[in-house]
């Protein structure tokens, strides 16, 4: 049980950055912190660009990712294939447009 000094680090919330969970309180989703540490950005530097995150926020993040692996990794798969999608959909309507066909 959870003391009334702990806090909660991370929450989803429907309709805030689609449900996916983020650190409490940010729009930084557990993804983004996965994607900076891969990237090679310690938790320090991370804190340092935004630094209304706390070290804690940064490492529940990291946890949360750990626990939840499958499913945050589906997520990422999906945000990629909608993005791969709008670009193409994006590129067929330039063409459309630049060829003077309706886009």
């Amino acid at each position: 049980m959870a003391s009334a000094s702990e806090k909660s680090h991370i929450e989803a919330t429907p309709g805030t950055c689609g449900g996916k969970p983020r650190v409490a309180g940010t729009r930084i989703r557990v993804q983004d912190v996965v994607f900076w540490t891969e990237e090679g950005r310690s938790p320090d530097e991370i804190v340092g660009s935004f630094p209304h995150l706390t070290l804690a926020d940064v490492y529940a993040a990291l946890a949360y990712y750990h626990d939840n692996r499958s499913l945050i990794d589906q997520q990422i798969r999906d945000d990629d294939e909608v993005a791969s999608q709008l670009k193409t959909e994006a590129r067929a309507g330039f063409l459309a447009r630049s060829r003077g066909g309706a886009g």
